[in-house]
């Protein structure tokens, strides 16, 4: 038995050992594709397990995350800091060898895979990061390969025929795809359901497109290499492979996909293999093969690492550019120069946006990002910039997604974990259903992913319902580590986006912006602009208030206008902004109290779905919104159709309070 299958039969192994230990996983993959990964591994990918994020390493996605295993085992060859213990534990309770690969748990897991498609796309968004990084550095200094493992269930989403639309557009050479082209879906052959012609449609795309035995180590190695030196576009390796290879009742059929192979289907697999190691058991050859393709690695990083300090003596200038884009962090105090640009005049948040964007974006050369084809509707060019990010201009911060809400998520994933880049895509909010995979995976890693939202409210107008977001304030707030950002004038969404690139916590931001002016807003006379980061805090207040008015973004003012007209009443109202429900949630309890004492009686008013905001005023609470989906008018018909304007609000809150 060559080394070379002896390593491809021990990833086998690994897969049916930890599986079957697990009761649990997908063998098949791993197995199919052990070929390709030792390959791979072992003589071409540039990786140093003593420093998982070195620069300069090439990228490895597992875009079809069930094969996890498969990574598992890899990155214990390897020599990264994963035990044979972990891969012993594999799905259990509190292991870092979860069903489908996490970043952040095991180093080396570029990314979190597993909903198809999804790394795919990360796997562009880091390419076109590595060319933006190679165009300003130069490629002595910024040169990796993005390698990319995807089966046929990631290449039937539609995501990733928007991303590789993308790629091929761009011309992303530092992308190389290896297609695990296995005939099997867990229904069965993919003739029932997947039948086109896959390497016509990547060549359509502007791919290279090269079809191989997956299990031949020779064939492999050509095209892999191949695909090394290509200059000029994306590289897609159809690689012809057996799920479950080696198992005799099992290979080629879609049991191998999903379910262990149990005890005895693998003690026949392994007899055919010629395996006759105990579980879990590493030949001492495989491990010397892994060690020496890790200690190459270690020795192209020691080079890197001198010639980095040789360039950086030479290039003063670009040597401290390089320590900004690597060492991270934000310039102190950037959020008075968000302030500064934003103002506090009348205006439609989207244009302040665009103002602290452009701001931002001259303190931080990292801050990039776009738009799904509506620059001119969400405000987020960067206006310092001639035009968009093209491989001839590969420095440009710009960057066209085109009509592409699915890939654009998953590629701004992309951008961020490829590190050095603050990046950020922008659609209406509505669109963010189109996103929603993405956002949540984003928030999955706690990366600090932005997605920016514009034109939040039936307030758009005439456009209808069928772009008037309802739900879906409410649907972002509630994925997890997801921060959700609603400002209602000039110093909040300058605090917004201050706090979002840079100087809040390290998690997904969204950010939601109006189509309309909204006016000024007055604060307390001892108002701290930092108060805005608690996520709520008190605007406008009363002596002895008897109502509390919670209110976000656009809705603010309405609670401000309201206010005045009950304290004409002889009702003093307190109005309380909470432009971020997730940060206010985190507060101490003191200082959640002082803001809404469990005392007062609450009243909320955000355009859209109502019924969450019983969390924050009580189920006795008043919660002012809309429940249903909207109209085609113009805004001001739309907000006294949905009783929605101040003497509407004031009379409503009016009517609720006598009532108590």
């Amino acid at each position: 038995m060559s080394l070379h299958t002896l390593a491809a039969n021990t990833l086998r192994a690994l897969a049916i050992d930890a599986t079957n230990a697990a009761d649990s996983g997908h063998p098949g993959a791993p197995m199919g594709m052990a070929d390709i990964a030792v390959v791979l591994w072992t003589r071409l990918l540039r990786f140093d397990p003593r420093d998982p994020l070195w620069p300069n390493r090439d990228r490895f996605v597992l875009s079809n995350g069930h094969a996890s295993m498969l990574l598992y085992g890899l990155l214990h060859l390897a020599g990264y800091e994963l035990p044979i213990d972990e891969l012993k534990r594999f799905r259990q309770l509190g292991s870092r060898t979860p069903g489908h690969p996490e970043h952040g748990l095991a180093p080396g897991v570029e990314t979190t895979t597993g909903p198809l498609g999804q790394g795919f796309a990360n796997a562009v968004g880091m390419a076109i990061a590595a060319k933006m990084a190679k165009g300003k550095f130069g490629a002595e200094r910024v040169d990796p390969k993005i390698w990319t493992f995807c089966g046929d269930g990631c290449l039937m989403e539609g995501l990733t025929s928007e991303a590789a639309s993308i790629a091929g557009h761009h011309g992303l050479d530092e992308l190389v795809v290896i297609y695990d082209d296995n005939h099997i879906s867990i229904d069965g052959s993919t003739s029932i359901t997947f039948t086109e012609d896959v390497s016509a449609r990547f060549r359509a795309y502007n791919w290279v497109v090269t079809e191989i035995d997956g299990h031949d180590p020779d064939a492999i190695e050509k095209a892999l290499m191949a695909a090394r030196v290509e200059s000029s576009r994306p590289t897609l390796i159809r690689a012809k492979t057996h799920i479950g290879y080696g198992s005799p009742n099992r290979q080629d059929t879609a049991k191998a996909h999903g379910s262990p192979l149990g005890a005895e289907e693998g003690r026949l697999t392994k007899e055919k293999l010629g395996w006759t190691l105990e579980p879990f058991e590493i030949p001492p050859g495989v491990r010397a093969l892994f060690d020496d393709a890790a200690e190459r690695g270690q020795m192209l990083h020691t080079e890197w690492n001198e010639s980095i300090a040789t360039w950086k003596s030479a290039n003063a200038d670009l040597g401290a550019a390089w320590d900004r884009h690597t060492g991270g962090g934000v310039p102190a105090d950037l959020y008075k120069d968000a302030l500064a640009a934003a103002g506090n005049d009348k205006a439609a948040t989207r244009n302040t946006s665009g103002k602290v964007l452009n701001a931002l974006a001259k303190k931080m050369p990292g801050l990039i990002g776009g738009s799904a084809d509506l620059q001119e509707s969400t405000k987020t060019l960067i206006k310092s910039a001639p035009t968009y990010f093209t491989r001839e201009s590969p420095t440009i911060p710009n960057i066209a997604f085109g009509v592409r809400e699915h890939a654009m998520g998953a590629i701004v994933n992309g951008l961020t974990l490829f590190g050095g880049y603050v990046a950020f895509g922008a659609t209406f909010l509505t669109f963010s259903d189109y996103m929603k995979p993405a956002i949540r995976l984003a928030a999955l890693m706690k990366i600090r992913s932005l997605f920016v939202f514009t034109h939040d409210s039936i307030y758009l107008g005439e456009d209808g319902p069928t772009h008037q977001p309802i739900e879906h304030l409410w649907a972002l707030r509630l994925i997890p580590n997801l921060e959700v950002w609603r400002p209602a004038d000039g110093p909040e969404t300058a605090m917004a986006w201050s706090w979002a690139v840079g100087e809040g916590e390290p998690c997904p931001k969204a950010l939601i912006f109006t189509r309309q002016n909204l006016p000024p807003l007055a604060r307390l006379a001892d108002f701290d602009p930092k108060s805005i980061w608690r996520g709520g805090y008190v605007l406008q207040d009363a002596p002895q208030a008897a109502v509390g008015i919670v209110a976000t973004g656009s809705e603010v003012h309405v609670a401000v206008e309201a206010a005045a007209f009950l304290a004409a009443e002889g009702v003093p109202a307190r109005v309380i902004s909470m432009p971020c429900l997730e940060r206010f949630n985190a507060q101490e309890r003191s200082y959640r109290e002082s803001v809404l004492p469990s005392t007062m009686k609450l009243v909320s008013i955000e355009l859209g779905r109502t019924t969450p905001w019983a969390s924050v005023v009580g189920r006795e609470g008043l919660m002012l919104g809309i429940d249903t989906f909207g109209e085609s008018a113009p805004a001001e018909k739309l907000a006294h159709h949905y009783q929605m304007t101040p003497p509407q609000v004031s009379a409503r809150i009016m009517a609720w309070y006598r009532g108590l």
